[in-house]
């Protein structure tokens, strides 16, 4: 392999550190939904209130993106659906994509049982599930641990293929922590935290269960939920919403609850 050829398998073909005072709609859509999925009790919104860019934060490369969801009693969608949070979602479908690759991204989250941050990627072609999700970090508001996660057809839903990193107290989700993966036909799917390898999975542990469907192009997505169905079966609770506590909804309206996104990076391996 020349040197040339080398340097270009580590090719960035993606990166923002959220540098600038607003959000860069050249590189990421931002998503408004009516309807949910998983029983998620927000509404997400194109608003500066629930995502917006903040510059020289403490211990970043100079900006941090902020995701932020609010309580907003009674807010209506435009198709007449009421909620009383809304959130923040924003992808790079068509204007940032892969196929084979690292992403990564330098996330800090805050904790409130009940809250569900995330950072994934999702297939460009055909429907949920056959599209091909891959979670690169979910968290359900416990500081102790994040997931990683595939879904396809045959294996979505109640995955088979997830696993969690549980951590240490002095090194919890609350402190800035690499998320990051990556994908190949050769190697399959390699999860990592901070470049410590978390969970692999090959080619014959996805078929085992259906086809792989990863050998197409992906978009990544940034999102921070609020209970629902990943929430409610870690804690149980019903009450006052679907997997959201008392003592959480008290952090949403008090704007304690809050994920911080350093930087995003995709890089070409292959």
């Amino acid at each position: 392999m020349s040197k040339n050829s080398a340097s270009l398998s580590h090719e960035v073909i993606f990166f923002d550190d959220f540098s600038s005072k607003k959000l860069d709609r050249s590189k990421w859509n931002v998503e408004i939904t009516g309807h949910t999925v998983n029983d998620e009790q927000q509404a997400y919104i194109d608003s500066s209130e629930t995502i917006y860019n903040i510059q020289d934060y403490p211990d970043t490369s100079g900006g941090a993106l902020v995701i932020h969801p609010r309580y907003q009693h009674g807010y209506t969608t435009q198709d007449g659906r009421s909620f009383d949070f809304v959130s923040g979602r924003i992808n790079t479908r068509n204007k940032a994509e892969f196929t084979f690759g690292c992403v990564s991204a330098r996330i800090l989250l805050t904790s409130g049982t009940g809250l569900w941050p995330a950072f994934w990627a999702l297939g460009t072609s055909g429907d949920w599930p056959n599209c091909g999700e891959i979670d690169v970090m979910e968290n359900v508001g416990e500081p102790d641990w994040a997931s990683a996660a595939v879904h396809g057809p045959g294996y979505s839903g109640e995955t088979p293929l997830v696993n969690k990193k549980f951590l240490f107290p002095d090194n919890f989700t609350t402190n800035w922590h690499i998320y990051s993966l990556e994908c190949s036909e050769a190697n399959g799917l390699i999860f990592r935290i901070d470049g410590k390898l978390i969970y692999r999975v090959t080619r014959p542990m996805v078929e085992f269960y259906g086809p792989w469907v990863f050998s197409a192009p992906k978009f990544l997505i940034l999102n921070f939920a609020l209970g629902g169905t990943y929430p409610f079966k870690t804690n149980g609770v019903r009450s006052p919403y679907y997997g959201i506590p008392k003592k959480t909804v008290q952090s949403i309206q008090n704007n304690d609850a809050k994920m911080l996104v350093d930087w995003v990076k995709v890089t070409r391996m292959e």
